[in-house]
């Protein structure tokens, strides 16, 4: 299975739930996407996501000075994309409950 493309489908619920903890900068959500075991998220992909999800109103956004380069554009969840976030949890823990119960019984 190519898990690129499970990837796909959960990343916007994967971007929600690392900003949930705190705001966080683009490159900072990929790297800790990365530590907590999705190492093949890609930059530009987690990119277009936080744009896409700000355009959809469930962001919000501020530029920080950097000390280290350029000013970072921060972004951090809304009531909107705290609403989202909780839908598709609830959306997930289904969908999980549902294909493990079809691969209880498959050898892996």
């Amino acid at each position: 299975m190519d898990s690129s493309q499970l990837l796909k489908g959960v990343l916007d619920v994967a971007v929600l739930a690392v900003l949930n903890e705190r705001d966080s900068y683009g490159y900072d959500v990929v790297r800790r996407l990365r530590e907590v075991g999705l190492e093949d998220v890609g930059d530009a992909s987690v990119y277009g996501t936080l744009r896409r999800l700000f355009k959809a109103g469930a962001l919000n956004s501020y530029v920080v000075a950097s000390d280290e380069g350029p000013h970072r554009k921060y972004y951090g969840l809304n009531d909107v994309g705290r609403l989202l976030l909780a839908s598709s949890a609830k959306t997930w823990a289904s969908f999980a409950a549902t294909m493990n119960d079809l691969l209880k019984e498959v050898d892996a």
